[in-house]
């Protein structure tokens, strides 16, 4: 296995394994995401193909088919009177086909973000998980994230 940055030829599989995050997503929050769809769209990820501030990584076989993908955003904290400034990547998904999770393709992904994060000058790496999602969660937990924030919620009815 290795990784590389993807690559308009692995759009196809890219939006498979975007179905099966969302299946995730929508399993635990039915009142927010929409079963059968995706994030984001062929056109969409082609434009993020050539967008200065993202990254896509992929995992690929010897055969070069993709396993898995680590969609990331460079991001910038602006100096103001009571915040420092620092450069950040932040990971909007970070999928490995159900089919052959267990192998460590997340791990060796996220290895290859903190390595390009850090020779990007990043001050740290961050991202989301959704409540419920307990396997992500402990997932990110041994990578050795830890939680910066907490996002709550009260729902009207």
């Amino acid at each position: 296995m290795k990784i590389r940055t993807a690559q308009e030829k692995d759009i196809d599989k890219i939006l498979e394994l975007l179905s099966q995050v969302l299946e995730v997503h929508a399993a635990i929050r039915p009142d927010l995401f929409v079963h059968g769809t995706t994030k984001y769209s062929h056109d969409e990820l082609k434009a993020m193909f050539n967008d200065e501030n993202r990254r896509i990584y992929v995992a690929v076989d010897d055969k070069d088919e993709v396993l898995g993908y680590a969609f990331c955003e460079l991001r910038s904290q602006k100096k103001r009177d009571n915040l420092v400034p620092f450069t950040s990547i932040y990971i909007h998904d970070l999928c490995v086909d159900e089919a052959i999770r267990g192998q460590h393709i997340g791990k060796s992904l996220f290895e290859h973000v903190r390595k390009e994060a850090s020779a990007m000058g990043c001050y740290e790496i961050s991202l989301n998980v959704w409540e419920g999602n307990d396997t992500a969660r402990r997932f990110y937990d041994s990578m050795g994230f830890k939680p910066k924030s907490t996002t709550m919620e009260y729902i009207l009815e």
